[in-house]
């Protein structure tokens, strides 16, 4: 038992090692990376709160099914003012950014 408590390491340590220390560049893009996945869970988890399929919540947003699902299984390449209609629009809400300097 002692063994395998040497072995646990810290979410901290664990996210330097596999994607390198805050500052590189391999970290910058996990980093990028995982900020768009969190934009697509919100829009899932906004949608579904609101009772709406994929589908509902596009035709509210004028965009397409396949639109929402890339946005929430993906949420690359998500043009700003297409966020801003789908979360306005189809759901009711308000986007609020920060900007981290």
């Amino acid at each position: 038992m002692k063994n395998e408590k040497s072995k646990l390491v810290s979410w901290d340590d664990h996210i330097n090692e596999k994607y390198g220390k805050p500052g590189t560049v391999s970290r910058k893009k996990y980093e990028e990376g995982f900020e768009t996945f969190k934009i697509g869970v919100l829009i899932q988890e906004a949608r579904k709160r609101k009772n709406l399929t994929q589908e509902e919540l596009a035709i509210k947003a004028g965009t397409t099914k396949n639109y929402i699902s890339r946005i929430e299984n993906d949420a690359s390449d998500i043009r700003l003012s297409t966020l801003m209609r789908i979360i306005r629009e189809g759901l009711g809400g308000h986007l609020t950014l920060n900007l981290d300097l």
